[in-house]
């Protein structure tokens, strides 16, 4: 009878473990979700702010000087959102 006590024990700390990985991984990937469309609104700002000094101190946007500008401004605001999401998925290789 204590083999089964013991088994039934198992099974259900087995299925516990089980649901908390699952929801430990539905929080990961709603915080990497935010992250992204957090990421996304800061680069078009940053753009779009940037542009918009260009514009005004009267300079065009087909030159490459200013689409490299962009680019590092774009760089730069995805870098930490980028080491985020490397760490998120560490923490979701790792939940078993």
């Amino acid at each position: 009878m204590g083999q089964i006590v013991s088994d039934v024990t198992d099974i259900l700390e087995y299925n516990k473990d089980k649901k908390a990985a699952k929801n430990q991984r539905q929080e990961i990937l709603q915080k990497m979700q935010a992250d992204e469309v957090e990421k996304t609104n800061l680069v078009k700002k940053v753009l779009a702010t940037q542009r918009a000094k260009y514009g005004a101190s009267g300079v065009s946007g087909h030159g490459v000087t200013e689409g490299a500008v962009l680019r590092r401004l774009k760089s730069e605001t995805e870098q930490p959102y980028d080491e985020k999401r490397r760490n998120n998925m560490e923490k979701l290789k790792g939940i078993r």
